[in-house]
């Protein structure tokens, strides 16, 4: 027996693709073998298996499920959850280090993936090329493994709510919060936090619906949060939090409705961590505004850049020992009193947790952050077969020209005016920029710069 993937579908930090044209049953049997070949291969026999709120969720999940047994694989199901429950589960259970998640993240509601992790850490890269051409080899074990639901939702949510622990309840009673899970996999999660906690809560969209009837559950676009703007501003709330699909990204919005970008986030939990651990490492991606960097340092912090995408942060934290990790797209990792994984239900505690300890509003800690003169996240199409060439000869031209650039991934550029970002997706057809500038006559200088270099490789923003 071999399976061929959809060439499309075997990504950098995952696997993902449309339902019933480039995804189905078959590839999810055909994962669960080479993924239980692995691990089994390295010594080990039990997995972790979740799934979020996906109309094709449970139908991937069978066929997932029956393909690790197959191999020999004794699977946990966990049911449906958000993946940093799957990821606190290969963390906590004695027997698992090894888990795959079946979740479509933030994407429409026709796709769906999975994501996965070995051996206790992320998974991607080359690790997933080598699961199709296990695939495509035939060469799996063989086995007869064993499945059993077991539930960790209960063990997840108390251990979410020990980001509280220090914190008087009634300092959280004084508090008025917003939770918008967007129909997605967070919901039944949510609804067990806030029955613990003190304070007044409104929660909007947590009965899990996988056509996401009430809006796309993406908090990065400023449209998704527009319900939990109203109820905020309603309520008189203090701020109000939003999730994606599969709760691993998080939005915030305070008092006044703005919305904080995933810097801004960064910026408001690193106060609170330096604050308890001097001289701590922070590591964010190379999309991050510049103020949170400068911010980091005047906190007396480590700044650290690294390469854009939750795996490679969660590896780089565990290299470094950081304390705090994340991403404009909203991924959080912390891990000074937790597990160093991206988990915007945690996150979401510890924004309650930093409010009471700074004795601040998030309005008011947003207020004294820098005004940023930024562009959002742009992106272009471009061919899969040529967007690394293009990041080549635009870094080669920089070279050349004695530019100040930091090439970790892709090219960002430093200027008087400020800088500029140019790097290739490493999931999509595309070219993703951003720039951020001193004023916006800088800005726009910079955004000069940067299409320059994209008339010469013969692209147009």
């Amino acid at each position: 027996m071999n399976h061929q993937f959809h060439p499309s579908v075997l990504r950098e930090y995952d696997v993902r693709g449309t339902v019933g044209t480039m995804l189905g049953a078959e590839d999810a049997y055909a994962l669960g073998r080479s993924f239980a070949t692995r691990v089994l291969r390295d010594g080990r026999r039990c997995i972790a298996v979740g799934y979020d709120g996906r109309l094709s969720s449970p139908m991937l999940e069978e066929a997932l499920v029956a393909g690790l047994c197959a191999s020999g694989a004794d699977v946990c199901r966990i049911g449906l959850g958000p993946t940093p429950m799957l990821y606190f589960a290969t963390a906590s259970l004695p027997q698992v280090q090894d888990g795959i998640q079946i979740t479509g993240s933030h994407n429409p509601p026709d796709q769906n993936g999975f994501k996965m992790v070995f051996r206790g850490g992320p998974f991607f890269g080359p690790d997933i090329l080598d699961l199709g051409r296990l695939a495509a080899q035939g060469g799996w074990v063989q086995g007869d493994g064993t499945a059993e639901r077991i539930n960790v939702m209960d063990a997840y949510v108390e251990r979410l709510l020990l980001g509280l622990d220090g914190i008087a309840p009634d300092a959280v009673e004084a508090l008025a919060v917003g939770w918008d899970t967007g129909n997605g996999a967070a919901g039944p999660v949510v609804e067990r936090i806030v029955t613990r906690l003190r304070g007044r809560h409104v929660l909007l969209h947590t009965s899990v619906d996988g056509t996401f009837p009430a809006h796309h559950p993406d908090p990065s676009v400023d449209a998704n949060l527009a319900d939990l703007r109203s109820a905020v501003a309603q309520g008189r709330l203090d701020f109000g939090l939003a999730f994606d699909g599969d709760g691993d990204r998080l939005g915030v919005v305070d008092a006044q409705g703005r919305a904080l970008a995933g810097d801004q986030l960064l910026m408001l939990l690193a106060e609170d961590v330096l604050k308890r651990h001097a001289g701590a490492a922070v590591i964010a991606d190379i999309k991050t505004s510049e103020a949170l960097f400068e911010r980091v340092r005047a906190l007396g912090g480590s700044p650290l850049m690294w390469k854009a995408g939750h795996s490679h942060i969660k590896s780089k934290m565990k290299e470094t020992g950081a304390l705090l990790g994340g991403e404009v797209t909203g991924h959080v990792f912390l891990a000074d009193d937790y597990y160093g994984f991206d988990d915007a239900l945690y996150a979401a505690v510890r924004v309650i947790a930093a409010t009471v300890r700074l004795q601040r509003s998030v309005a008011d800690l947003l207020d004294a952050m820098p005004i940023m003169v930024n562009t959002p996240e742009l992106r272009f199409a471009v061919d899969d077969a040529c967007k690394f060439g293009v990041i080549d000869a635009v870094r080669a031209r920089l070279v050349g020209q004695g530019a100040s650039l930091v090439a970790i991934d892709g090219v960002r550029v430093t200027t008087p005016d400020g800088w500029w970002l140019l790097r290739a997706s490493n999931t999509e057809a595309m070219l993703t920029a951003r720039a951020e500038g001193a004023s916006a006559e800088g800005l726009s200088r910079l955004l000069a710069a940067l299409d320059a270099q994209l008339a010469a490789c013969g692209i147009r923003r």
